[in-house]
Parts: C-alpha cells; sequence; structure tokens
C-alpha cells in the first residue's frame, strides 16, 4: 500500500475532500502529565477545526509536575484561537478520571530518573555501549520490566471504566508495550512514534524533493521499519541518489547518519531511527572500541551513555519551559505538529480518513516475521477505528534484522506480563547488541544484578 503522511499544517479531512464539525465533546485522559507530550498532543487535539469542547484529564503521581501542566493546559485553552471550549481536569488517580474517556494518551515515566544510570551503567561495566536504551537492550529491557506492568493495570482499569476508549500509546519500550498490551487488553490500543514522519521528511530533504511529491512504503517494527519504496513524482526510484551520497563518507548524509547510511549501502533500505539509536537494535557496531570510533558520533549519532547523561538535565528543562510559558517569559504558539494523535482523533470523531504508521499486533500484516508480535505498518483511521493494512513480504534480510529484534521482544512482553526473572534473561540473552558482546554466563550475571538495584521498581518478580 503506498501511503503518504501529511504535513504539519495539513487536515485530514482536505485528502478525502470532507468536512465537518465534530459531534460530540470528547473526553481525553493524559496518562503521564508531567510528559513532552502533554502539551503538544493535547494542544493539538483543541486545535482540530470544528472541535466543540470536552475534557482534557491530566494524571500524574507527582503532584508538582501534574500542578504545573495543569495550569499550562489552563492557559493554553483559556487563549485558544478557536472556539472550543475544554475544561482541565487533574488528579494523581487516574479512576477517578478515566470514566468516561473516549481517548487514553500514554506518556508515563515509571520510577522518573531513579534507574537510568543504572540502565546504563551496569550494563557499560560488561562492555555494552547504549546511546539511548530505553527501547532495546538492558535498559530497554528493564524499562519494560518497569513499565509494562502499570500499563496493563492502566488498561485493565480502562476495561472496567471506559470499554469503548482507544489508547494512544507513547511510552517506550514501544514494541513491548504494545506487544504486552496486545496479548493482554480488550482497549482498541495503537503505538505512535515519530520517527516514520520524521525520516521520511529528512529523506525528501536529501533528496532534494518537495516532501508532498515523494511516494514511499514503509514497513517493519518501531525504530527498524524500512522504507522499501521512495519515489518521486515521476516514478523514478529516489534510492541511486540517496546510494551516491550514503557511498561517499565525507558528505552530509554520511556524516549526519554514519549508521543509517551504512545499513542502506548494506541491506539496500534506509531505516527509520536516528543512528545512534539503531546501532543498539543491530549486533555491528557498539562492540568493539575501533567500530565505535568509525560509526559513532556525538549525541543522537551514537555517543555512549548520551541518554543516561542528559535525560535528567532534559527532564528538567521542561518543566522549566513550562514555567516559562506559564509565566509569559516565553510565547504560546498554537500550530499544530505531526504528531499522530490528534489527528487520529479528527479521524475517528469526523470520520475523515487518514493515514498513520502505528505499532500493532502482527495478524498477518508482513507476512514473514512472526504472527504473535508487534510490527509497525500503514493504518488507516476512520469512524472504525484503527485499521492495519497488510504489507506483505519484506525482503527477506530486511525482515531477518526485524525478527532478531522480536524474538527478544517476545521474551521481554513474557517477561512483564508473569514477572518472570527467567523470561528476562533469555530475553537479554537474545538481544542482538547484549549477545555480540557478552556469555551467556555474563548476561545472566548481568541481569540478577539488575534486578537487584533496581528491586524498588520491580514488585512481583521471581
Amino acid at each position: 500500500m503506498s501511503t503518504e503522511s501529511h504535513d504539519k499544517h495539513s487536515k485530514p479531512s482536505e485528502s478525502v475532500g470532507l468536512t465537518g464539525m465534530m459531534p460530540r465533546p470528547i473526553n481525553v485522559v493524559m496518562m503521564g502529565a508531567g510528559s513532552f507530550f502533554t502539551n503538544s498532543v493535547l494542544k493539538d487535539i483543541t486545535l482540530i477545526p470544528g472541535s466543540a469542547s470536552g475534557e482534557l484529564r491530566l494524571v500524574d503521581l507527582d503532584p508538582t509536575r501534574l500542578e504545573l501542566s495543569r495550569k499550562l493546559m489552563q492557559k493554553i485553552v483559556d487563549n485558544l484561537p478557536t472556539e472550543g471550549k475544554w475544561k482541565v481536569l487533574a488528579s494523581t488517580n487516574r479512576r477517578e478520571l478515566l470514566p468516561g474517556a473516549d481517548y487514553i494518551v500514554n506518556a508515563i515515566e515509571v520510577s522518573g530518573t531513579e534507574c537510568v544510570r543504572i540502565d546504563n551503567d551496569l550494563p557499560l561495566e560488561y562492555g555494552i555501549s547504549q546511546n539511548i536504551g530505553d527501547t532495546i537492550g538492558p535498559g530497554g529491557l528493564f524499562k519494560g520490566l518497569r513499565t509494562i506492568p502499570i500499563w496493563l493495570q492502566i488498561l485493565k482499569d480502562a476495561e472496567e471504566l471506559c470499554p469503548h476508549v482507544v489508547a494512544l500509546n507513547y511510552t517506550n519500550p514501544m514494541n513491548m508495550m504494545c506487544l504486552a498490551a496486545g496479548r493482554t487488553t480488550r482497549i482498541q490500543h495503537v503505538g505512535l512514534c515519530h520517527s516514520v514522519q520524521g525520516s521520511s521528511r529528512m529523506l525528501a530533504d536529501y533528496a532534494s524533493l518537495p516532501y508532498d511529491s515523494m511516494k514511499w512504503e514503509c514497513a517493519g517494527i518501531n525504530h527498524l521499519a524500512w522504507f522499501t519504496k521512495l519515489e518521486d513524482s515521476s516514478g523514478q526510484s529516489v534510492y541511486p541518489n540517496l546510494m551516491a551520497q550514503a557511498s561517499d563518507r565525507s558528505s552530509k548524509f554520511a556524516v549526519n547518519e554514519p549508521v543509517r547510511t551504512d545499513m542502506m549501502l548494506h541491506f539496500g533500505a534506509f531505516i527509520t531511527e536516528s543512528s545512534g539509536h539503531l546501532s543498539e537494535y543491530l549486533p555491528y557496531y557498539r562492540k568493539r572500541k575501533e567500530l565505535l570510533a568509525k560509526y559513532t558520533d556525538t549525541g543522537y549519532r551514537g555517543e555512549e551513555s548520551f541518554y543516561a547523561n542528559n535525560w535528567p538535565t532534559w527532564r528538567k528543562g521542561q518543566d522549566e519551559n513550562r514555567q516559562a510559558l506559564l509565566d509569559g517569559t516565553k510565547g504560546l504558539t498554537f500550530d499544530r505538529t505531526f504528531e499522530y494523535g490528534s489527528w487520529i482523533v479528527e479521524a475517528i470523531e469526523k470520520n475523515s480518513p487518514y493515514v498513520i504508521h502505528g505499532n500493532v499486533m502482527n495478524s498477518g500484516l508482513i507476512q514473514n516475521l512472526p504472527l504473535d508480535g508487534c510490527v509497525e505498518v500503514a493504518c488507516l483511521v476512520d469512524r472504525n477505528g484503527i485499521q492495519p493494512t497488510v504489507y506483505g513480504r519484506l525482503p527477506k534480510q530486511m525482515a531477518a534484522i526485524c525478527d532478531s529484534n522480536m524474538r527478544m521482544f517476545d521474551l521481554a512482553a513474557d517477561a512483564a506480563i508473569h514477572r518472570s526473572k527467567e523470561a528476562a534473561i533469555h530475553a537479554l540473552m537474545l538481544d542482538p547488541l547484549t549477545s555480540a558482546v557478552c556469555s551467556p554466563a555474563e548476561i545472566k550475571e548481568l541481569c540478577l544484578k539488575m534486578f537487584d538495584a533496581e528491586s524498588a521498581f520491580l514488585p512481583g518478580f521471581a
């Protein structure tokens, strides 16, 4: 299926010639109101053309951050350039705000900053170098083990209090989160990431093409989806141009994306996640110092411990930014972003068909990937909700890379669902990067040390 994402100023209705008012007020629950996504996704929802009214319900366990978010969202709705009338509610108890909810936006951060250094530093003692470490590898595994049980409790509450809700998950580790939900809940849910939108725009820039003129297909798993088709408006492939740039390792393209361009040259297509984060999904680039020196660089290009060193500062900076917007030292803006959340709400509420790339259970959507796994594919959204489309078969070498990750996610999701240390250890033994660096005995030892270090956030694991 050939798909094109909309730019950040387009309206889903424009693509199909439909317009109209949203037929009813809607209630949106924001789980993890201290998240960056609160004042992007929720603000986007209030900017839907024709939106009438509703409730923005903020939930966070940190009362200080919750109140800061509540005040800012109240200021936003008080200054909307639209006629919508929105009420802002806040609580540290999700069960107070879930009844009657139409949408849940999940952006929780279990344990805050307490485990960030453990997730990074203990594996580093075993030679496992992580750039981000929140979706795969030791860091991603333990973030999943901490987070998934809470996520499943939220969905269980939703089954009781708002069984027709649509849940939009932004929390990492995305694949594990969606996989665990797909195995345990009846709630309609989808995992959302902006790597497809961002990467497709970036590729249009490197190809010197207007974004709206480029035709593309993308499928795989979160952070490891492949642009299997990239064409200009005449139907000519853009890949010869991109391959030529990537072959010149001094080009801007190759310097900015050292791992992604190298993978494209050797496997045949470009991948959706930044080079540094992508390097953690693969066994090739982070296992020896000379490879790190050759294929990684600062920041999102692969810097060791980048996330662990910066996440506390970023989190503090987000709060400071909210305070500045609240104080008026920084001005509010009312541009709608390309985050999928509000476009999904608009498509469902107005029956205005729109295409996203979402993380969903693989019910034959990508036929040469595990059918009990989670994949990222094009999904049609309208009044019937989120409807994944069948991609078919990925080229075998691309499918094999995805499959290697999915085997780890399979066991990691089960470990979180059943709170099993054994399944967690086996998951880490199958992790591509960890298994490229450590022996099974070392992996088991590391895993047990991490369980001990993070035990306060891992209740019930046996």
